[in-house]
């Protein structure tokens, strides 16, 4: 299974298209889309680059989720596992209570599991972030329900993506 069209639109609706490297409030430098991989202050690149490094992480990212899960997944809830592995990384999910609720065939009970996902470090103190929460309800949503909640406020079902759209919201 690979990610939907819909589901990198909810992606990037989150991440944001960045082509001047920021700090993340946690001290993570970031970039394109959400990429920090070898990100230093300073750092620029072409939204081109953004996208590329975006489709190569989110291939490595479903990878994972294919890998991981050994229970069948509808595509919803597909997208929703790769956009939370794509934010916390390939180890969280391994190691998460949510992975070993879905592969026990306790979907509620993994489902439950997106909201605990919502904290960071900001000076040395693990903290709730308003985005993060926003974010695991709106992949909680996606995998309960299918409803794809925009960080924008919208919610859509058709799975139009339009790369002019995305593109025009690119922050520099």
């Amino acid at each position: 299974m690979k990610t939907s069209e819909l589901g990198e639109e909810f992606i990037i609706s989150f991440e944001k298209v960045r082509l001047i490297a920021y700090d993340d409030g946690c001290g993570v430098w970031t970039l394109g889309v959400g990429r920090t991989k070898d990100v230093k202050r300073g750092d620029v690149c072409s939204a081109k680059q953004a996208f590329d490094w975006f489709a190569a992480e989110l291939a490595q990212y479903g990878y994972v989720v294919n890998a991981c899960v050994s229970q069948p997944l509808t595509q919803c809830q597909f997208d929703a596992l790769t956009s939370f592995t794509y934010n916390v990384g390939a180890t969280a999910l391994r190691s998460s209570t949510l992975l070993r609720l879905l592969n026990a065939g306790d979907y509620t009970g993994a489902a439950a599991q997106f909201p605990r996902w919502n904290k960071g470090t900001v000076n040395n103190k693990l903290v709730e972030l308003a985005g993060l929460t926003l974010r695991r309800k709106a992949e909680q949503k996606i995998f309960e329900t299918g409803a794809y909640d925009m960080h924008d406020g919208g919610t859509k079902f058709t799975g139009v993506f339009a790369f002019t759209d995305i593109i025009s919201g690119v922050v520099q």
